[in-house]
């Protein structure tokens, strides 16, 4: 251009272009959703599916194609999509693989959202939820129809911990053609590496031990198979399932940490959880690396830790009105959902409006154990005791 460009236009085209040779740890955060094609060519070429261009801020920039990148790193995957939550991650996967007259097996333990999630798709969408023993193993191809095009599992339940057999439920899908997904949250690809036990599909909420802040909504599904992940690209572009810079580098600067807070939430809820076993208020721990806990062999043989989140029921002579009353007299432990967080956190549970066939007639709270100190943390929970 001849012409000085006015005030206006020098606020929006800057000439400026930083020097070459900058390095640093951290990766930089890609802002973008408008991406910009070195001509009309690249332009008419590109292909929002292809990782090695750029398209459109909700595609990817380099930020979140390196999140995507590490995260499938850490579960042996290939390939690794992003979502605005663990959430959106299960919706996406579900919505890309099942249609109308399909059939869909859910573990009765599973994420109540995600109970909620296979009730609307079978109200309004024609796609049959139905729900098994998260305990089933190889009998669950006794379950298997048809029109079966899913298994979705959790390992473990989020609420009441029971540990799925994996190996067995992935041997007897694929033995009549039907895939496997798996909710990896808990073990967050650390303690367990879900293709390794068989399953097809790696779901993660990077919201919790991944971010490690409490501060970060996100999702990560993760595979192996590059017609599936097309399948599941293609409703990840449909459903508009974007995330921002600011957020993929949060927790790309969480990544560099996570095995160490993982780890020490570990160690701390071991502690924890051996404690209130020995506490004649409660009845049962429910936690994997236990041995009374159901499913524990399974965890004993897949499984190289814990994380920080366990339940515990407390004996039938306490009402539930009582254990809410215990849960409000904590003082270093919040009352909110989710985990993975540095601080602990805890949830009352009414199990027998939640689950077919609950064993326990006792009240039940599920614990994330943070990164607070662990004596600390007995002791706030033994003078909450008191208060029930």
């Amino acid at each position: 251009m001849t012409k000085t460009k006015s005030i206006q236009t020098t606020l929006t085209h800057s000439d400026y272009r930083p020097p070459a040779g900058f390095a640093a740890y951290p990766t930089p955060i890609h802002h973008a959703s408008t991406v910009l094609f070195k001509d009309v060519a690249s332009l008419r070429s590109g292909d929002w599916r292809s990782k090695q261009a750029y398209t459109y801020g909700l595609h990817g920039t380099p930020t979140t194609f390196t999140l995507e990148a590490r995260l499938a790193a850490i579960e042996g995957g290939t390939h690794c999509l992003l979502a605005p939550s663990g959430l959106a991650a299960i919706s996406m996967i579900l919505l890309a693989l099942l249609k109308s007259g399909d059939d869909v097996l859910l573990p009765d333990n599973v994420y109540n959202p995600t109970r909620e999630l296979g009730r609307w798709l079978a109200n309004d969408f024609g796609i049959s939820a139905r729900f098994y023993d998260p305990l089933v193993g190889a009998r669950i191809a006794d379950l298997i129809q048809p029109n079966t095009k899913l298994i979705w599992t959790e390992a473990p339940g989020s609420v009441s911990m029971e540990v799925p057999d994996l190996r067995a439920i992935s041997a007897a899908a694929h033995d009549k053609g039907i895939l496997v997904a798996l909710d990896n949250t808990w073990a967050a690809g650390l303690a367990l590496r879900g293709f390794d036990v068989g399953a097809d599909i790696v779901m993660q909420a990077l919201t919790k031990y991944q971010s490690g802040g409490s501060d970060v909504l996100m999702g990560a599904v993760i595979t192996r198979d590059t017609a599936i992940n097309d399948r599941i690209a293609t409703s990840h572009m449909r459903l508009g399932m974007g995330v921002g810079g600011d957020d993929a580098w949060l927790v790309l600067r969480g990544l560099e940490t996570m095995k160490l807070r993982f780890d020490a939430h570990d160690a701390s809820a071991r502690k924890v959880a051996a404690w209130l076993k020995g506490r004649p208020e409660i009845a049962k721990v429910l936690h994997p690396a236990f041995e009374d806990c159901p499913g524990h062999d399974v965890w004993q043989r897949d499984f190289t830790g814990a994380g920080g989140l366990f339940s515990v029921v407390f004996d039938a002579r306490f009402s539930g009105e009582q254990v809410d009353r215990f849960v409000d007299a904590l003082a270093l432990f919040g009352i909110g959902y989710s985990w993975g967080g540095t601080h602990s956190l805890a949830v009352p549970y009414r199990m027998q409006g939640m689950r077919r066939d609950w064993p326990d007639t006792g009240p039940l709270v599920r614990f994330n154990i943070g990164l607070e100190g662990t004596d600390d943390l007995i002791a706030d929970i033994e003078q909450a005791l008191g208060r029930l």
